[in-house]
């Protein structure tokens, strides 16, 4: 066994590991957590893999933004998960179906004559110095132009309409006008009052 294949059985146990009690924990807090340690741990594997920038993109997208976010909320809302757990056993045939359905579909994709390792030859090693982040970029921004950047204006409508759904004015709030702040003088702030000296 090599220490290549030693170090990807290592991070496997720990992906599998992970993810189970991302589902099996009881705190939400530590299922993030959880969840966490799965996607460092598939940056990992991915780095194995020669794909550093998907390690890297998974690490500073999900790791660094996203759960961040998860936390945030879940840690701001004080979600109560009893109510959720008493229904769990209702979701139950609808989940084991969808795993089912799932499984087939991955046993069937794994044990295909198509799939195997032997009609896509063996891997070729990558040069030194070459950089797969180049490529993908190189990729994206000659072959694929178009679809990219249809991606990026579904994502930018996304945005906007994120932004105009948040934006809706509400009665109670007060809002600031800058052009009656610059208008305002002193005689509009200061009021000076007299008033005859009291004695003891």
């Amino acid at each position: 066994m090599t220490f290549e294949l030693f170090v990807f059985y290592v991070f496997a146990a720990i992906l599998v590991f992970a993810a189970s009690r991302v589902i099996t924990v009881n705190n939400p807090v530590f299922a993030a957590m959880f969840l966490v340690l799965t996607f460092f741990t598939s940056a990992g594997i991915w780095m194995l893999l020669e794909a550093e920038f998907l390690a890297i993109t998974l690490v500073l997208v999900y790791v660094g933004a996203v759960m961040v976010l998860f936390l945030f909320v879940v840690m701001m809302l004080d979600v109560n998960v009893e109510p959720l757990r008493e229904g769990f056993v209702s979701y139950l045939p609808v989940g084991l179906l969808v795993g089912a359905i799932m499984l087939v579909e991955m046993v069937f994709l794994l044990t295909q004559r198509y799939f195997k390792s032997e009609n896509f030859g063996v891997p070729v090693p990558a040069e030194e110095g070459f950089s797969n982040t180049a490529m993908l970029g190189e990729l994206l921004y000659s072959k694929y132009l178009f679809q990219f950047e249809i991606a990026a204006i579904i994502l930018l409508v996304a945005i906007v309409a994120a932004i105009a759904l948040t934006m809706r004015k509400r009665p109670d709030t007060k809002y600031q006008k800058p052009s009656e702040q610059i208008a305002v003088t002193k005689q509009d702030r200061l009021r000076v009052v007299q008033m005859p000296s009291e004695k003891r």
